[in-house]
This record gives structure tokens, C-alpha cells and sequence, in this order.
């Protein structure tokens, strides 16, 4: 059952269809991964940390049967298996610049897989053109993706954040704390996640319950991590 104290269970984040907040930053960037009508087969989805660009993706995945792969594990990867599934998901496309076998392993699997009509989408925090890519080749050919762009949270789709973080760590929190919460923190994806796991960490150090009292003893705190 959810925990209010101190039990230290694994966060489990829920990645169904049924668990994406849509809301307006978010709502075209979902339409045009469903609708599937990509240019050339390929798209890149970019969005802040936390925005839920893995979600969008294993959202994807599981309706088209894709494979999901970090950027950089392919460096190591079968891509000859990868483009034989016919869709593949590469999470964190732009933090693979300037790794020349990373950014080769990419090329790769973009040209096997698009020459037999697969699909792949690729996820990164900005749009192609600032992601320093090494390889030329490369560079060209993602800045031919389709882009899909999750906007930065409004006070709707950052509440709705801040419910499913606390239910992915399973903590009952007072529905009054939300918009409390909302009007107060830093309002990014990042500082949702951020906020809620030390609330989490706070709370089972002190066996103290997720309410305003700890909420504004962690949001007073100070450091980047706010630990």
C-alpha cells in the first residue's frame, strides 16, 4: 500500500499510456510520435530533463513493438540485430557528441535501418542543430529528422509531475500540497524530480510524514540537490 514513512522500497516509474500527463506542452509532441508520419521514417523528440522523453518513448515502443537503447550503449550493440527489429528508440542521442564510436555505431543503425523502411526515433534535451555531432555525415542526416518539442511544464502538466513522481515512489501526500508545491518550487521537469526525492530522502531519515512542515523545511534548505 503507499508509504508515508519510513519504508525504503525501489521508485518503480509507471511508462504505460495510460501514465503520460498530457497536457498542453506536451499534447503535439504525443500526437506526432503516435501519428507515426515521420519525414524519411526518422524523429527527433526534444525536451528538458524530466520532461518525459522516456516515457513518450517506451510509449512508442510498446505500441510498434521498437527496441529501446541508450545512445550510449551502442558503441557496443549488435546493430545489425537492432535494425532487424524494424523500429528502434535511442534515448539521449545528443550526449553522444564527439564519441567517434558512439556517433559511427549511430550512423549505422540510421542506415540500415531506414533502407529497409524501419523507423527510429531518437530523444535529446535540444534540436539536432545543437548537438555538436563529430560526424558529418551523421550531423546531415538526423538534421533531416522530423522534431517534436516538449515545451517547459505549465502549473496543469508541473501538478500532474509532481502526483506521479510521489506515486512512482509511493508516498501519499496530501492533495492540499500540490498546488502549495506548485507556487513555490523551481518549475522545470528537473526541479520536480529533484524536489521530490528529497522530500522522499527527507522524510524517511526523519520519519517525519510528506507534508507542508517537511515540504518547507526541504524547500529552505539549501545546495542544488537540496539533500
Amino acid at each position: 500500500m503507499p508509504r508515508q514513512l519510513a519504508f525504503d522500497l525501489p521508485v518503480r516509474p509507471a511508462l504505460g499510456r495510460g501514465d503520460f500527463l498530457v497536457a498542453a506542452p506536451n499534447a503535439l509532441a504525443l500526437a506526432t510520435v503516435e501519428g507515426g508520419d515521420w519525414p524519411q521514417g526518422k524523429l527527433v523528440l526534444a525536451g528538458p530533463e524530466g520532461a518525459g522523453k522516456t516515457h513518450l518513448a517506451h510509449v512508442w515502443a510498446e505500441a510498434t513493438g521498437a527496441a529501446v537503447i541508450p545512445a550510449a550503449a551502442l558503441a557496443e550493440a549488435d546493430i545489425a540485430a537492432l535494425a532487424a527489429t524494424g523500429a528502434v528508440a535511442v534515448e539521449d542521442a545528443d550526449r553522444i557528441a564527439g564519441d567517434r564510436a558512439a556517433e559511427a555505431a549511430l550512423f549505422h543503425l540510421h542506415n540500415l535501418l531506414l533502407a529497409e523502411g524501419g523507423r527510429l526515433l531518437l530523444t535529446a534535451r535540444a534540436a539536432p542543430g545543437h548537438w555538436g555531432l563529430a560526424l558529418p555525415d551523421l550531423a546531415s542526416r538526423i538534421a533531416a529528422a522530423g522534431l517534436a518539442t516538449i515545451a517547459p511544464p505549465d502549473d496543469t502538466l508541473l501538478s500532474a509531475v509532481l502526483v506521479k513522481l510521489f506515486a512512482d515512489r509511493q508516498i501519499t501526500v496530501p492533495a492540499a500540497l500540490i498546488p502549495w508545491l506548485v507556487a513555490r518550487m523551481d518549475r522545470s521537469f528537473a526541479g520536480a524530480a529533484a524536489l521530490v526525492a528529497a522530500l522522499d530522502a527527507h522524510a524517511l531519515a526523519e520519519g517525519r510524514p510528506v507534508g507542508r512542515a517537511l515540504a518547507q523545511a526541504v524547500l529552505d534548505s539549501p545546495g542544488p540537490d537540496r539533500s
